[in-house]
Parts: C-alpha cells; sequence; structure tokens
C-alpha cells in the first residue's frame, strides 16, 4: 500500500503510513485523488554546448558523460526536497511542492539550482583531466499553480504555465546562469542576492515575463525574514505565563522547560521574541534552530548555541575556534543572583 501523501509503501493491510502518519486509502474505503491543484516551485535546466560535444565524443564517452551529469543533477535535487518529473535529452526538470508542499519550497528549489552549477563545476574538475571537455548549465525557475499528478500512482505529471516560463527562463538565460521569475523572486527575495533583468520577451507568452538573475543565497536565510515592528495582539494570557516562568526560574535557581506547539505561521517565534524581549530581570540568550531538511543536521542547533556562548562564528579560522592555550580565559554569564 503506497501512501498517497509521501509515497512510502506500507505493507498490506496498514491503517496509517508508517513515515508520515497519513491515513492510507483501503483505511477510508476511498481511492487516492489522482491530480490535485499546487503551488510549486519548477527548476528547468539545460546543458549547453552538448550538441559540440556529441561531435567531439564517441557515443560511449557521451553517455557515460551525461549518465554522470544525471545521476549529480538527481542527487542534488533530492537532497533538497525535490521531485525530478523528467530528463530530457541533456535537460532535467524539476519540481518542488510534490508529493509534499513546504513552505520553503521556493528557497529549496533556488538553493538546489545553486547547488547544481556547483556540482557541475567539480563535475568539470574531474573531466578536465579525462575526456579534456566541460559543461555549462542554464537554469530558468517559476513558482505558480500547476495540475499534478500523483506520484505514488505513478502519475507524476505537471502542467501548468509554470512549467512553460522555467523553461523559457532557462533558455534566455546565459551559459552558467540562473534566473528566476518574479514569483519566486518574492517568495525567496530574503535569502537571495539578484541581478534584475528586466522583463523579458519569452517565445509563446503574451505579456513580459519579470527575470532576476541570481548572484548568490545567503545561507540559513528564511525566503522573508520575520518582521517584529508591528504590535502583537491576542497573546496576554501567553506572555504572562512565560513571564511567570522566568520570575520562578529567576527566585528558585532552578530549571525550567516551557514547550510551545503550533501549527506552523501562528506565531511560536514572535511569543518567544516578545517574551525575551520583555524578561526582568534582563537574561543572556542562546538559541538555536533546527533546520527543516540536510545532512548532518541533527546537532545543528546545539552547534549554534556553542557558537554563541563562545562568540565564534562559521568564519573564524580554527586557531580562533579552537585556543590551544591553556591560559585562554573565557567569560561566563548566568542568571542574577537570588534575591536576598
Amino acid at each position: 500500500m503506497t501512501c498517497p501523501v509521501c509515497g512510502q509503501v506500507n505493507p498490506e493491510g496498514a491503517r496509517f503510513c508508517s513515515n508520515c502518519g497519513a491515513r492510507l486509502p483501503a483505511a477510508t474505503g476511498a481511492e487516492a485523488p489522482r491530480q490535485s491543484r499546487k503551488i510549486v516551485t519548477v527548476v528547468f535546466s539545460d546543458v549547453t554546448g552538448s550538441t559540440e560535444l556529441g561531435e567531439r565524443l564517441d557515443p560511449e564517452s557521451l553517455s557515460q558523460l551525461m549518465a554522470s551529469w544525471y545521476e549529480r543533477m538527481r542527487a542534488v535535487l533530492e537532497a533538497h526536497g525535490g521531485t525530478v518529473q523528467k530528463f530530457i535529452g541533456d535537460a532535467v526538470m524539476a519540481v518542488f511542492g510534490i508529493p509534499v508542499t513546504h513552505e520553503d519550497d521556493a528557497v529549496r528549489a533556488v538553493r538546489a539550482a545553486e547547488a547544481m552549477h556547483g556540482a557541475l563545476e567539480e563535475l568539470n574538475r574531474e573531466l578536465a583531466g579525462g575526456l579534456g571537455v566541460g559543461l555549462a548549465l542554464r537554469t530558468g525557475l517559476q513558482t505558480g499553480e500547476v495540475v499534478a499528478g500523483n506520484p505514488a500512482l505513478g502519475d507524476a505529471l505537471v502542467v501548468g504555465d509554470a512549467v512553460n516560463v522555467a523553461a523559457r527562463l532557462e533558455q534566455a538565460a546565459e551559459p552558467g546562469q540562473i534566473l528566476l521569475g518574479g514569483a519566486t523572486w518574492r517568495l525567496a527575495r530574503d535569502a537571495v542576492e539578484v541581478e534584475p533583468r528586466g522583463e523579458l520577451a519569452l517565445r509563446g507568452k503574451r505579456a513580459p515575463v519579470a527575470a532576476f538573475a541570481l548572484r548568490a543565497v545567503l545561507p540559513h536565510a528564511l525566503g522573508h525574514a520575520r518582521r517584529h515592528d508591528t504590535p502583537m495582539v491576542g497573546r496576554a494570557a501567553e506572555l504572562e505565563l512565560l513571564g511567570w516562568t522566568w520570575e520562578r526560574a529567576v527566585r528558585t535557581r532552578t530549571v525550567q522547560l516551557v514547550t510551545v506547539l503550533g501549527q506552523a505561521g501562528v506565531g511560536k517565534s514572535r511569543l518567544a521574541a516578545e517574551t525575551l524581549a520583555a524578561l526582568d530581570p534582563p537574561a543572556h540568550v542562546l538559541s538555536g534552530r533546527c533546520l527543516p531538511y540536510g545532512e548532518g543536521i541533527t546537532w545543528w542547533p546545539v552547534a549554534e548555541i556553542v557558537r554563541q556562548a563562545a562568540a565564534i562564528t562559521d568564519a573564524d579560522p580554527l586557531a580562533a575556534a579552537w585556543p590551544s592555550s591553556p591560559t585562554c580565559s573565557t567569560t561566563a554569564r548566568s542568571l542574577p543572583p537570588s534575591p536576598g
């Protein structure tokens, strides 16, 4: 039994998916929907100069080269949560938002596109010593509503204007360039540095399409920076409870643990920020966050907290981050002294 939500294969007779917990169709007596409307981000990437490569290389060498490219591109796209739709000759199309939608799909897609170009540079270094050839990529991204099939049922077709625009942006890009459509840029604007390319007249489009050339992706940045410059309303009880917990921690000199639960976007981070800003007496705050995806991120929040406590950054050299001198001094901050 295949889960219609995440694609996990489950044992026959299972009522819930062992991966995501969704109720399986057999348990409800209903079939999984074959098509649905979704907001996705489409990545379209193409190798430039492949025709010339075909003339220079024999078919076996060209086949090995393209197979290596396919493997690396697929690995990068899937590592960022994308679903590879198809390889067409020397082009690849992937979709972010299928089968599972994430609030940062546009940012994931942009990071994946940048990583694809980085992976190609590594492949080119390997090819330079062997075949004496190199590849270049052109990539286009666009976000929009599509009609999507269900990959769990073998129907992975995605149809919509975002697919066409991503393909046309790829064709308009220069070798080595990544072009973002306006919708993708708006969703990822606080995580990227871009150069506006104006409105492009793309083939098949009646109206010009805004395009932005990607210059850099900011590490671990959110697509939309959180703004706390507007008053928070409707959380007086929660603020009072958290304030009382802090007062108790100071008074009793004991650790107090508070867990804030809620759906994405309801204001958990804002509540925490407002509480910390209003602490009396003030506290030395160390914070860490769990990344939504990636490898080797289990201890990421702990590592962030340690770096803050030690006043070091990723840019510091090893000697500064790991002093070898036994006389190295450290500064510790603690809770204020207890009353009396």
